[in-house]
């Protein structure tokens, strides 16, 4: 099939890649975002998927909105039979995605009608489901609720972070992305609608929503931080400025007030509602990554001290 393939950040590239290599079908080009500010200096990048589109001689579509006539009237002349998205990032206009014959199928990171929504991964891990997965489906005006045409599964292992675990669904999902591909090619593969109970929503994770609360059980603090690792990047203040905090460990039996800071030689505890946690690394505001008790070391953290 000629595909257009849609998609922005790394987590699309293993798909991108599987359907570039795919001798079953051919990517003639991809849609992208705009290219933005990324890094320290806050120069202009192009997308992850545009780099490597480039790389491969695809041609790269970056449309301010995708129901700009003149991205619709370079669609429709490339005649894609059907556009795969991982990740794009932005809304598809029914004028899109009435182009392709075989319409958009979209790469989830759910188990669909479970977190339909913009941060699938961070909340189940957040939510602490034990199961996490992707789905394929068709995609329609109604946010993820299209039909489904297949699912993989992956275990949410307890040191999970939304890194961790999207880096493998990506790779088992651009497994799912081919397979649905080629099952549509050959018309043995068609999507049934999703179940109407059961539908969870998964909103963007704002920096916000990353703040610790250290009031609230320490499975509770576990979850968050872990859910917000790598971005939005979960964080508490101490002195007046953010410090991020990542992946901590529960130490079952040791108890602090909720924020109360204990450093020893060794480690680093915090107090949650119940068991203190352990800080792994650290970066406080302005400054690089560091191990929390390097971090104890120059700040001299005193009696009683707390993260708020």
């Amino acid at each position: 099939m000629r595909l257009v393939f849609a998609g922005t950040p790394e987590t699309a590239l293993p798909s991108l890649r599987t359907l570039i290599d795919s001798p079953r079908h051919e990517v003639v080009a991809v849609v992208t975002r705009p290219d933005a500010q990324s890094g320290r200096g806050r120069k202009v990048h192009p997308s992850p998927v545009a780099e490597l589109a480039e790389e491969a001689g695809i041609e790269v579509l970056r449309p301010a909105k995708a129901g700009d006539p003149e991205f619709l009237d370079r669609l429709r002349a490339l005649e894609p039979d059907c556009c795969p998205v991982v990740a794009y990032g932005a809304l598809l206009p029914q004028s899109a995605l009435d182009i392709p014959r075989h319409g958009w199928i979209n790469l989830h990171f759910s188990i669909l009608p479970a977190w339909r929504g913009a941060a699938p991964v961070q909340h189940s891990i957040l939510h602490g489901d034990e199961i996490g997965g992707a789905t394929t489906f068709q995609i329609v005006k109604e946010l993820d609720a299209g039909p489904v045409y297949g699912v993989v599964t992956e275990a949410i292992r307890t040191d999970d972070t939304s890194g961790s675990l999207l880096e493998r669904l990506s790779v088992s999902g651009a497994e799912l992305l081919a397979a649905t591909l080629d099952g549509v090619e050959d018309g043995t593969l068609e999507a049934r609608p999703q179940p109407a109970d059961g539908v969870t929503i998964a909103p963007k994770i704002t920096v916000v929503d990353a703040r610790i609360d250290w009031t609230k059980p320490a499975m509770h603090v576990d979850r968050r931080i872990r859910a917000c690792t790598p971005a939005p990047g979960a964080w508490s203040e101490f002195r007046g400025q953010r410090v991020k905090v990542g992946p901590v460990r529960i130490v079952p039996g040791e108890r602090l007030p909720a924020g109360e800071i204990a450093v020893s030689k060794a480690r680093v505890l915090v107090g949650t509602a119940t068991d203190a946690v352990e800080l792994g690394e650290v970066q406080p505001q302005g400054k690089r990554v560091m191990g929390a008790v390097e971090w104890a070391r120059g700040v001299r953290p005193e009696g009683k001290e707390i993260f708020k």
